[in-house]
C-alpha cells in the first residue's frame, strides 16, 4: 500500500515544465500524478508570471492562454509560503546564490525538505537542499 501523498517543494521551473509543453513536461506530470500536493515560496507566482509574459511577448502564447495558465497554476499550488527577507539575504550570502533562489532554499531549510529544481547552477551551489526531477522517482 502506498503512503499518503507527500508535500513536494517546487521551484518555478518545475511549475513551468508542468504547465508549458516542453522536454521536461512528462517528468513534471509524473511527479504531479505521484505527489500532487505541491508547495512553494510565494515568489514562484512572480517568476511564473514573468515566464508567461515572455511567452506572450514572443507570441509563443496568447494573452488568453497566459492568463488561463496563471489561473490554473494558482490552483495547483494552494500552499505558498513567505520567507523573511533577512533570512533570504543570509541564505544568498551563505551559498553565493541570487536572492531569488535564496527564497526557495530558505524555505527548503525551514521545511527541512529538498527543493525540486532543474536549475543545475542552483543544484551545484546547494546540493544538500536540492533535488532534480529525475531523482524524485519512487
Amino acid at each position: 500500500m502506498r503512503d499518503a501523498t507527500r508535500v513536494v517543494l517546487i521551484d518555478t521551473n518545475i511549475l513551468a515544465y508542468l504547465m508549458i509543453e516542453g522536454d521536461r513536461t512528462t517528468a513534471a506530470q509524473k511527479l504531479f500524478e505521484r505527489d500532487s500536493e505541491w508547495c512553494s515560496e510565494a515568489f514562484v507566482m512572480v517568476e511564473f508570471s514573468n515566464i508567461l509574459a515572455t511567452y506572450i511577448r514572443t507570441k509563443a502564447l496568447t494573452r488568453t492562454q497566459g492568463t488561463r495558465l496563471l489561473t490554473e497554476a494558482q490552483t495547483l499550488i494552494p500552499t505558498l509560503h513567505n520567507v523573511a527577507n533577512t533570512q533570504t539575504l543570509e541564505t544568498a550570502i551563505e551559498h553565493e546564490i541570487s536572492a531569488y533562489d535564496a527564497r526557495f532554499i530558505s524555505l527548503a531549510k525551514h521545511l527541512k525538505q529538498k527543493l525540486v529544481t532543474e536549475d543545475v547552477k542552483l543544484r551545484t551551489a546547494v546540493p544538500s537542499w536540492t533535488i532534480s526531477l529525475t531523482e524524485t522517482s519512487p
